[in-house]
Order: structure tokens, then sequence, then C-alpha cells
């Protein structure tokens, strides 16, 4: 019985951060209990015990007497995020690109091959497969550090993408060919194990896509 409850708490979980940073539960919104518990088919104290996991998370706001809500963006919290996603995801590039092994090397090539093909269709006018887009981009840039063989970089590396994704997909823009360009060069230069350049090259990309996010918003 705790394992199924574990699971329905993880599943409830994930449901509810999914709607948050694609755009479902609307930014500022309060998350009324009595209402989401029959959306998301959870118990109160299961959403209690979400919320407040969201909360350290920073994707929910709990509020004392008040209840919970979704966290509001702002430009300023966008640009910090994209500045920490600098910070630990360049290091744990670096560090992955020295560590990597055939296997990493194997599982990069898969992840920018796919994200390669999405990408082509994006490009194409084709919009209709948003969330496979952004999961095949987080697959790549997980591919790209996943050799940094940390797991609390990994864990905080992975909370800052999603903020991040949130932004995006709040504007849902797709830089077409310049983004594709990046994730090219990206992808050439971990392969070829300079991780300096690889290092280079991921910052500029990020911060190109913080300011064509910021200019959308």
């Amino acid at each position: 019985m705790e394992k199924q409850l574990n699971t329905v708490g993880s599943s409830t979980y994930e449901k509810i951060k999914h709607d948050i940073i694609f755009g479902e539960l609307a930014p500022g919104s309060k998350l009324k209990l009595d209402i989401i518990k029959t959306k998301y088919e959870a118990s109160v104290s299961t959403l209690r015990e979400t919320l407040n996991r969201l909360s350290s998370e920073g994707f929910v706001l709990a509020e004392e007497q008040r209840g919970f809500f979704v966290t509001k963006v702002s430009r300023e919290d966008l640009t910090e995020v994209a500045k920490l996603r600098v910070l630990l995801e360049c290091h744990a590039l670096k560090t992955s690109v020295e560590n990597g092994d055939a296997d990493w090397e194997g599982n990069l090539v898969a992840a920018h091959h796919k994200l390669q093909l999405m990408e082509k269709r994006m490009i194409s006018g084709d919009s209709s497969q948003k969330e496979t887009w952004k999961r095949y981009d987080w697959e790549f840039h997980l591919a790209v550090i996943k050799a940094c063989n940390s797991r609390n970089l990994l864990e905080l590396h992975s909370i800052l993408y999603d903020k991040y994704l949130r932004y995006q997909m709040l504007v849902l823009t797709f830089r077409g060919d310049e983004a594709a360009q990046e994730h090219q060069e990206i992808f050439e230069a971990a392969l070829s194990r300079n991780g300096v350049e690889a290092a280079s090259l991921l910052e500029n990309h990020i911060i190109n896509g913080l300011e064509h996010t910021l200019a959308a918003m």
C-alpha cells in the first residue's frame, strides 16, 4: 500500500508540474485543493505534499492562511534562471567531456539525432509536437552533461531547466535554424572532447535563447 501511495504522489507531482510548465495552470493562479483534487484524482493530503514539494522547487508559492498559488513569472526571474543554467550546465559539460566514455558518446549521438530530426520538422512549419520537441531538447542537453558524475548537480540542473522551459512554453518561441545550428556546434565540440569550446558555445546558446524569450514576453 505504501508503494502504491508513493506512486500516486509521484504521478500527481508529475502531472501538476507538467501543467505549470506548459501553462495549463496560469502563473499567479490559486490552486484550490477542493477543485484540483478532482482534476488530478488525488487526496487532499497527497496534494498538500505535492504542492509543498513544488514550492521547495520554486514552481508553487505557499502562503500561510491563503493557500497555494502558481509562482508568477517575471523578466528578472527568467534572467536569473538563465544565468544559473550557464553556471551549472557549462561546468557540468566540461567535466562530462573529460569523463565521457563510449556509452556517453553513443547516447549523445542518439539524442542529437532525434533533436535534429524534430528541429527540421519545426523549421518546416510543423509545430504540432512541441512537447516532443522540448523533450528531445532536454534529452540532448542532459546527454551532453550526463558524464559529470554528480547526482546533485544533475538534480539542480533539471529544476533549472524546467523553470527555463516554463518561460519558453509561455511565449511559445522557436528560434529555428539559429538554435539548430547552435545545437550542432555544441554537439561537434563535445564529441571532439573540446570542453572549453563546447562550454563557450553552450553559454552563447543559452543567452541567445534568453534574449529571444525576453523579446517575446
